[in-house]
């Protein structure tokens, strides 16, 4: 889309000040400019870029116009377009092996030296670079030998299978080398800023494996020329006998590329640069051998070369050991025998013991290479595969057998050195298209990247693709395809086999292919360690970080030593055709992850995805990608799960111990969009109960320096976490935003700092509010999104309400249980959270007692079972407690919920406790006075001071007259009690008198109860509701009239509802002490608060008496929904 650009000037009229006035203005304005960049109020680190928020370069330069006065106080974050297109102009990219500008240390400063501008364009900083990479030992070694193999037709498949899988990731590879500036790091860089660090480092581990092995490769293909066409007599293991060749030829491989792996290495660490210099050098060796491989296919059309081959019968004879291809010879009239009669008979005589295969076929020449024009193209059309040592046989020729095929392998016959089949040829013929990101790696150099890297890869790609297809359909045109099969060029005097089609000598192809070799190991092994040094400065990997450190110039020498070492891996193995699938791997899954990232990218459809080649497809990326995946378990199923193991346990690893990084990365908005498209179909309603989870909201309180108060509650809740379900940490900061930002950062970041020590996994949310009770509600309110809304709310004990001179701290947890109540969520409230277990403790035999009280749609069931799922509480058992009244059968209730826990799948031991209407003990009575006496005092302590005179004068009047009305009703009865004795003695016999009676009344009931008929029930009616009712005024009506004469005159005035909760709070902590005290935990129904918020005080009162005298505590209240169901 074309865009215009007007540049406007604009004059500026301002008057010059004066110098005293500027230079005050700029102290003042570097004072203030220091001070925002001291503090810069959001918390985060500024991004280190070139363009914005970097200001070192302009601190001396205050702005001091009217023109742009209005934007004047924002320059230094936002610098004017001038400025930025100033910067844009001489930005460069760093050169090769150079830290990423992103992470550059500015500590360098003035030490630094300006950087040269990259001046390579499109043909030399990519085209050749790509060119000489991707042409090399295989062609020269192993292609006549696989178009012998597999024949022309499959040889042409295989070709056109590994060309079109790096044409398809070229394409990839294009679109996000387009997408921004790539510095220096090439594929690497683009795979980990694509896909993350995860994969970025799994994948760059694989990319450097991969080219490490190739380094192995071309050191093996350099020793194979140098001693089967060089040299050979400088092996210095020789085989006595011809089955011990190839292990002779594996250990000449093995000593001599050791030596010239060390070499190598020491002319990489000490000169470097003389290897870039000589890389011109290595390419032209390349193309020059491909020139003498055409001029040479020409030159077969009118005059073949003479490479003769002999033949025993149909069989291919090595011909090292004799010169004639003749049994016998005449000389001097004499018919005598020759080298090769020696070779298959016991003696040079003519009555000698010879090979019945060699005594009844002839020996016969055939041309090694027919040329073009030979119709030799037809036979060689199909494949010859074949097991270990199958001799290599012209189909043509007839023979007749011989009688011991055994003693075959004895004898100078041409065989196959190992078992072929067409997988295995994809795989040694993989890496001969390998080395497309030669160009990428490169973009550092090149003056315009972003056009350079898809033109010259692609153009190579085209190039070497055109050079492969007609060298295999050449080689099948002019070379006779017994020598085609012949890997070692044995029949042909030990001749390199494409060596003899090339002109104007063989020795062009061996010299060229030697130094091409050598070019491409040096290059390997230059290439790999930096690739390494970068994975290890980017820190994703912790172990790898002693690798980025080098040289004081920079080079990797530590990185070099582990890829020397990786290199003699590949040494060891000694063969280049065990060797070549193994890299093949490493590149394949390169290669996936490059195509990958750009069908991710494009179907993400991301802001910044703006490629400027637009030649490409996500369907082109995923039939890449398929291609490359089908290519690895093609080449090697066994090495492809092997590469796939160790790429994924380099992910985990990353994931689980590698530092974090946020390079905006694909993987990340691939995650972004599925999360919004499960949010969607989520649906905002309640789920099934089979379905339900516990969704923890968990309030959390910082202390005065933002550090977590209670970090045993992110303990319980990872351990509730069986549930895996969503977890909101939240926190609410008392104040305004603008001036508590500071501090809500920092209290967010020892939150999360504290959610990993514990191993809560979720979200952290940090809340300023203009009061704390607005802020829990806002929390309870917004917290989550969409369907994925917390539904449980859990907190901690406000331990400390008694002590606090300030009630709002109990009234704000009063209204959190009303607020929850009223959105439907269920409530945990854990007290003594501090002394519940850690995520390392592991409590030993015990139990979880459950007192269900009431019906709270199943939380206390299921939380106990998802407690046990996790290791601290896994060996303790589960007991549940139930409370049966007067007129319930207990053995019938025990059985019906020994039966609900059965339909239900959970294991747990049942008890029913017998709770009875007993009197109210005096006890309770004090217990309520002081509770009530303490309560007017809060009031009192609210109230004016004539407000408070009013009140004392009322509650006095109110005092006498109940005492008056009391006195009267005494002189009509006896006065059992005065307040002479102390109060403790006074509850103590009150209390055993009325335990007393109690216990005769219990009796009473009891025999009441096992003579009357038998009575279940389950729930609660509304019949057994109003006969409970009734029974129970009636009961407390005479309990009045029983203990009007032991009423103190101030247990008159108390509230009769007070007496009722405080009596019911008592009885039922005694039963849950008695039961329950030595129990690892203990959950209990939590009460819910009065409707009359008058007695708000008396609450947090009764709760603290239902749980004197225990330690670990979870109070639960249902949300009012079944959250347990016996269905499937």
């Amino acid at each position: 889309m074309p865009t215009n650009f007007t540049v406007v000037p604009v004059k500026d009229n301002t008057r010059k000040p004066k110098e005293r006035n500027e230079e005050e203005y700029v102290d003042d304005n570097n004072v203030l400019r220091e001070e925002e960049e001291e503090n810069s109020g959001d918390g985060l680190p500024k991004e280190n870029s070139p363009f914005i928020n970097n200001t070192d370069n302009d601190k001396g330069n205050s702005y001091d116009g009217t023109n742009m006065a209005l934007f004047e106080e924002e320059m230094d974050s936002n610098p004017m377009v001038s400025s930025l297109l100033n910067k844009l102009a001489n930005y460069t990219n760093l050169t090769q092996g150079a830290q990423e500008h992103e992470e550059a240390d500015d500590d360098e400063g003035p030490k630094k030296k300006a950087v040269k501008s990259p001046q390579m364009g499109t043909f030399m900083g990519v085209y050749l670079p790509c060119l000489q990479n991707i042409l090399g030992v295989i062609l020269f070694l192993r292609l006549t030998w696989i178009v012998g193999t597999s024949g022309i037709l499959e040889s042409l498949a295989i070709v056109g299978l590994c060309c079109s899988c790096t044409m398809l990731t070229a394409i990839s590879m294009s679109a996000i080398a387009t997408n921004g500036v790539v510095p220096a790091g090439g594929s690497y860089y683009m795979i980990s800023r694509s896909l993350g660090p995860e994969f970025g480092g799994a994948v760059g581990l694989c990319f450097y494996l991969g080219t490490t092995f190739a380094g192995s490769m071309y050191i093996l293909g350099t020793i194979e020329i140098l001693l089967t066409y060089i040299v050979p007599k400088a092996a210095i293991f020789v085989a006595e006998r011809k089955e011990d060749e190839v292990g002779a030829l594996l250990n000449n491989m093995r000593v001599y590329g050791t030596c010239c792996l060390a070499l190598m290495a020491v002319v990489v660490f000490v000169g470097v640069k003389y290897v870039n210099k000589l890389a011109l050098v290595f390419l032209a060796c390349v193309i020059l051998s491909i020139f003498a491989i055409y001029a040479g296919v020409i030159k077969t059309i009118f005059e073949p070369p003479d490479f003769p081959v002999c033949m025993l019968g149909n069989r291919t004879l090595q011909n090292n050991n004799f010169d004639k291809c003749l049994k016998t010879e005449v000389i001097d009239n004499l018919t005598v025998t020759t080298n090769l009669w020696r070779l298959f008979c016991d003696g040079p005589a003519l009555n000698a013991t010879c090979n019945d295969f060699f005594l009844n076929n002839n020996v016969t020449e055939v041309q090694g290479i027919p040329g073009l024009t030979s119709g030799v193209i037809s036979e060689n059309m199909w494949s010859e595969y074949g097991p270990l040592g199958m001799l290599v046989e012209n189909k043509k020729l007839t023979s007749l057998g011989g009688s011991d095929s055994a003693q075959d392998i004895y004898l100078p016959y041409v065989v196959n050195d190992i078992t072929t089949f067409f997988t295995l040829l994809v795989g040694i013929y993989f890496p001969s298209v390998t080395g497309i990101m030669a160009g990428s790696n490169r973009s550092g150099d090149l003056r315009d990247a972003q056009k350079s890297i898809p033109i010259g890869t692609i153009l190579a790609i085209a190039t070497t693709s055109v050079i492969y297809v007609t060298c295999v359909v050449l080689f099948g045109a002019c070379i006779e395809g017994v020598l085609l099969r012949d890997k070692f060029g044995d029949s042909v005097k030990g001749n390199l086999v494409i060596g003899t089609l090339s002109w104007p000598s063989p020795w062009v192809i061996v010299i060229g292919s030697f130094f091409s070799c050598c070019g491409a190991g040096l290059q390997s092994l230059t290439g790999a360690p930096r690739l390494l040094q970068a994975i290890a400065r980017d820190g994703i990997v912790p172990f790898l970080q002693v690798f980025g450190h080098g040289k004081a110039n920079g080079e990797p020498t530590w990185a070099l030593l582990l890829t020397a070492g990786i290199c003699e891996i590949g040494i060891l193995i000694a063969s280049l055709d065990a060797v070549a699938p193994i890299l093949s791997m490493f590149f394949l899954m390169c290669y996936l992850f490059v195509n990958l990232a750009c069908a991710v990218q494009t179907l993400l459809r991301t802001p910044n995805w703006r490629p400027r080649f637009k030649y490409y497809h996500w369907a082109l990326s995923f039939l890449g990608m398929s291609l490359c995946l089908a290519l690895m378990f093609i080449c090697s199923w066994y090495y492809a799960l092997v590469a796939m193991v160790i790429a994924g346990c380099i992910y985990k690893y990353i994931e689980y111990r590698g530092a974090e990084k946020e390079w905006g990365d694909g993987i990340r908005g691939l995650s972004l969009n599925a999360a919004r498209y499960a949010l969607i179909r989520l649906e905002d309603a309640p789920p099934h109960t089979k379905n339900w989870r516990p969704q923890l909201l968990v309030l959390l309180n910082v202390d005065s320096d933002q550090a977590v108060k209670h970090p045993r509650l992110l303990s319980l809740t990872t351990q509730l976490k069986a549930g895996k379900g969503l977890t909101i940490v939240g926190n609410v900061f008392e104040g305004t935003y603008l001036t508590k930002d500071t501090e809500a950062k920092k209290a967010e970041q020892n939150i999360k700092a504290s959610m990993s020590a514990e191993r809560t996994k979720g979200f952290c949310h940090v809340v300023v509010s203009s009061n704390l009770r607005d802020g829990v509600s806002h929390l309870i309110q917004s917290a989550g999104l969409g369907g994925m809304k917390h539904n449980t709310v859990l907190m901690a004990w406000p331990g400390t309400w008694k002590q606090s001179n300030d009630p709002q701290s109990w009234k704000n947890f009063i209204e959190t249980i009303r607020e929850t109540t009223a959105a439907h969520h269920a409530l945990l409230v854990a007290k003594n959270v501090d002394s519940f277990p850690t995520n390392q403790d592991r409590l030993g035999e015990g139990t979880i007692d459950v007192w269900w009280v009431v019906h709270d749609g199943g939380m206390l069931m299921l939380l106990p079972f998802l407690l046990r799922q996790h290791k601290v509480w896994r060996k303790c058992k589960m007991r549940i407690f139930t409370v049966a009244q007067m007129d319930d059968n207990s053995i019938q209730m025990k059985k019906d919920l020994q039966m609900f826990l059965y339909h239900l799948r959970l294991d747990a031991e049942v008890e029913v406790v017998e709770m009875h209407d007993n009197d109210i003990s005096a006890f309770t009575y004090e217990k309520t006075l002081v509770m009530e006496q303490r309560s007017q005092m809060l009031k009192q302590m609210q109230l004016s001071r004539t407000e408070r005179e009013r009140e004392i004068q009322s509650i006095t009047d109110e005092s006498r007259s109940s005492i008056r009305r009391k006195n009267q009703g005494a002189a009509e009865s006896t006065n059992l009690s005065r307040q002479s004795s102390t109060m403790e003695d006074t509850q103590e016999d009150e209390a055993q008198l009325i335990h007393d009676r109690n216990t005769a009344s219990h009796a009473t009931i009891n025999d009441k109860a096992d003579s009357g008929p038998e009575r279940v029930h389950m729930t609660w009616t509304k019949d057994k509701l109003f006969t409970e009712r009734n029974r129970n005024r009636e009961c407390n009506a005479n309990v009045a009239v029983r203990d009007l004469f032991n009423m103190k005159p101030e247990w008159e005035s108390l509230n009769q509802s007070n007496v009722r909760r405080m009596h019911t709070a008592i009885k039922l902590n005694e039963i849950v002490v008695n039961k329950s005290q030595g129990a690892h935990l203990v959950l209990l129904n939590m009460p819910g608060p009065p409707r009359n918020r008058g007695g708000d005080e008396n609450y947090m009162e009764f709760l603290e008496v239902l749980l004197e005298g225990l330690n670990r505590v979870l109070l639960v209240r249902g949300g009012g929904r079944e959250v347990i169901t016996i269905y499937s």
